[in-house]
């Protein structure tokens, strides 16, 4: 016993003392960081080719504003796809729900704040109701949702009899419309946003290393210190760049307050949480999930329910935004949303992606759209773009697992 612990012990020894070099943890972690320098290489290149316009304080707000519905909801699907799932609905639940609370808030005058409630919970059951066959009847999500998504297009039109509704209360349109007020002011600038980004930056560069600390109590951190160092200081280089763009025109809009909590809080489910964990598992492999204890109907179900609450969000948002309900609201939105959460490095097969990637994959879509339409790039052109940047995506996910594999 005493020979096999004393060279088990040296074995030990050496593969703790073994660092991953830079180049091996980033070929490793290829899909996490290509995307964000993607992001960063599309961001350069729109800035100089639209001579500076890009990141102007007043478009990167509008960027901010134009993209904020399509985020909301791919934070949701990526908890779908992650699961295994498809979600084709999204799109014209977006349009119900507008309908929805424009027949609530100007056509019967009922409060702001009830009739969003309402809405929101309309959401909530529509994806429950669709999470119901999927999860419990096994009928094929592909099916179930463009199901849901004829259904709710048709009944958009019927709650609107083909006409737009609006405009929408004051105070329901600052949802869209609003930015946070400015408490603080400092040289003529939006003092309460520089606060919130130089707190928010350092907070989380505080976590990171908290984190790489208690880490390294337990092993060694894979991740080598000088990317480490690198990806904090872009950190607090990026989110106060910002900050200070946002501060120089109106602030914060209060929708991007309201993604911020958003991504937040479906990052710490996601990492870590229990049925964040699970719902990993299920997109991973269901039959050894099932087999491991995992309730895999009740995960699925609460998937679509979660889906659904969040395109009821989103729709409000949009309408708050349009000032309006329209019979086309919502239509195609759930081909960019499915795109964002597939850009930003979700599997087709479930079990991988990340709410920040989503997130990034959102934005990334929503930058090349912003700088095309400023360089006056025709809407045909733009299609075949984005469709070209999502088929790369795809091959790249294939090419990665046949890889590893």
């Amino acid at each position: 016993m005493q020979d096999v612990a004393s060279t088990a012990a040296p074995a030990a020894a050496e593969d703790a003392g073994k660092k991953t070099t830079i180049g091996s943890y980033l070929k490793a972690n290829l899909r996490e960081y290509g995307l964000l320098l993607a992001l960063l290489i599309v961001m350069a290149s729109f800035q100089i080719m639209t001579g500076g316009i890009l990141m102007k304080p007043l478009n990167i707000t509008n960027l901010v504003l134009q993209n904020s519905y399509i985020v909301i909801m791919a934070i949701g699907m990526l908890l779908v796809i992650v699961a295994g799932h498809i979600d084709l609905s999204v799109g014209s639940i977006v349009g119900f729900i507008g309908a929805l609370a424009a027949v609530l808030m100007v056509s019967w005058e009922v409060p702001v704040f009830i009739s969003v409630i309402v809405c929101l919970l309309a959401g909530v059951a529509i994806g429950a109701m669709q999470g119901y066959w999927v999860a419990y009847h096994k009928i094929p999500p592909f099916i179930v949702t463009l199901a849901g998504m004829l259904v709710f297009r048709g009944l958009t039109l019927a709650l609107l009899q083909g006409q737009s509704i609006g405009p929408f209360p004051v105070a329901f349109q600052r949802l869209s419309s609003g930015f946070i007020p400015d408490i603080l002011p400092i040289g003529g600038m939006h003092g309460l946003t520089l606060l919130l980004g130089a707190a928010i930056s350092l907070y989380l560069v505080y976590a990171n290393f908290r984190n790489r600390i208690a880490q390294s109590r337990i092993a060694a951190p894979d991740e080598p210190m000088t990317v480490f160092l690198f990806k904090n200081a872009l950190i607090l280089v990026a989110i106060n760049y910002f900050t200070w763009l946002m501060a120089g025109y109106r602030g914060l809009p209060n929708v991007l307050i309201v993604m911020a909590l958003l991504i937040a809080i479906y990052s710490f489910i996601t990492g870590r949480t229990t049925i964040g964990r699970r719902i990993y598992a299920l997109g991973g492999n269901e039959k050894a999930a099932k087999l491991s204890g995992v309730n895999t109907e009740r995960l699925s179900f609460l998937t679509f329910a979660n889906m659904g609450l969040l395109a009821a969000l989103a729709g409000l948002v949009f309408a708050a935004r349009l000032n309006s309900a329209s019979p086309k609201a919502g239509v195609a939105f759930e081909l960019d949303v499915i795109a964002a959460v597939f850009i930003g490095g979700a599997s087709m097969s479930g079990g991988v992606g990340t709410v920040v990637g989503a997130v990034i994959g959102a934005f990334l879509m929503g930058v090349m759209n912003n700088g095309m339409s400023i360089m006056s790039v025709g809407i045909d052109y733009q299609q075949v773009i984005k469709g070209l940047v999502l088929l790369a995506a795809v091959i790249f996910d294939v090419y990665n697992k046949k890889k590893g594999g």
